[in-house]
């Protein structure tokens, strides 16, 4: 090993499967290269692409031996050459936009590329900074790039307990829309409600589309995001607005869906899917959120809810619980 590199404790796995393929090996981390950077992490942020990359069902292959994870908060504690913007000591976190056969996050230390490191505003803790990211880009570039609500317009949340449904919750109260959640449990309900959505739909016990025409006045939602799909996506269409946006991001429910042939034709909206690589493939507007995002946490408005915490050595528990579906806000791991 070279003076210069460290050995870190580090999730490996060396077969595609359940949650139990994942290990924690001691890894030698190198120094970092050009335009990199290395970080001595001391927050985990845990999300369903580390999973579906587990098991071999992401938008890459894992490679074996295989490491995972897009999300991490710590300190900057290495800098390569042709790095200007960040310094040793530099408290930092990571935005998702690199391929996991080149980095990823599940480690004491890691090698970053820099332009995927962020001083994030100083009222975060590791923990919530390490919870940033994915959620809230992916989410903006649904609600505002894409999406371009306006305040006073319905978004209908699917899922809304993830801490994507979460962080969708916060932006759309942040640009002045009115959040309407879905859940599948009353016991979430009050919860929702106390993280700040304006309406709640307890799915198991009301007609989504008969309550959100209620609650909008027969308007519809404007925005429906959802990323489960399932047998209740033809009531969750029959919901929404004339000209309204739906964006898939996700298929939660391994049950078939229908189609609501009849409000699609009468109110013409456009129904399409989405994945964060439309903001964090592209620069410009992957700055955008940036600022967005930084300006609202600076302001208390967007804050990442953190869940449950678990320590490096229960990776295979953090996964197990994620999959479990009972989560209410982010899975963290401490390093």
């Amino acid at each position: 090993m070279s003076d210069l590199s460290k050995m870190s404790k580090t999730v490996v796995f060396h077969e595609a499967g359940t949650p139990e393929v994942l290990k924690v090996e001691q890894v030698e981390v190198s120094y970092p290269g050009p335009q990199e950077v290395r970080i001595q992490v001391k927050s985990i942020g845990i999300n369903r692409a580390d999973a579906m990359y587990r098991q071999g069902m992401y938008i890459e292959n894992p490679v074996f031996p295989a490491q995972l994870g897009y999300e991490a908060a710590g300190i900057v504690e290495a800098v390569g050459t042709d790095v200007s913007n960040l310094a040793v000591g530099d408290v930092v976190n990571v935005i998702p936009g690199f391929s996991l056969h080149n980095y990823s996050s599940y480690g004491e230390y890691i090698i970053m590329p820099a332009y995927a490191v962020h001083k994030y505003p100083a009222n975060l803790s590791y923990d919530e900074a390490a919870s940033l990211w994915t959620s809230y880009s992916t989410m903006y570039g649904m609600i505002v790039n894409s999406g371009k609500l306006k305040a006073g317009e319905f978004v209908v949340i699917n899922a809304a307990s993830s801490s994507a449904g979460l962080a969708a919750i916060q932006i759309t109260n942040y640009v002045g829309g009115i959040s309407i959640a879905l859940t599948t449990s009353l016991k979430k309900k009050e919860a929702l409600l106390k993280a700040g959505a304006s309406h709640v739909i307890v799915t198991s016990e009301e007609d989504i589309a008969t309550e959100v025409l209620k609650i909008t006045n027969n308007v519809g939602a404007h925005l429906i995001l959802d990323p489960v799909v399932g047998a209740k996506f033809s009531n969750l269409l029959s919901s929404v607005a004339e000209n309204g946006k739906v964006f898939v991001y996700g298929a939660l429910s391994h049950e078939p869906a229908s189609f609501p042939a009849f409000d699609v034709l009468m109110k013409t909206p456009t129904i399409r899917g989405y994945s964060a690589i439309e903001v964090l493939g592209n620069m410009d507007v992957l700055t955008e959120a940036i600022t967005f995002i930084d300006k609202g946490v600076s302001e208390g408005k967007l804050k990442p809810i953190i869940d449950k915490i678990f320590n490096l050595d229960e990776i295979v528990a953090s996964h197990i619980y994620l999959e479990s579906n009972q989560q209410f806000g982010k899975i963290v791991v401490n390093i």
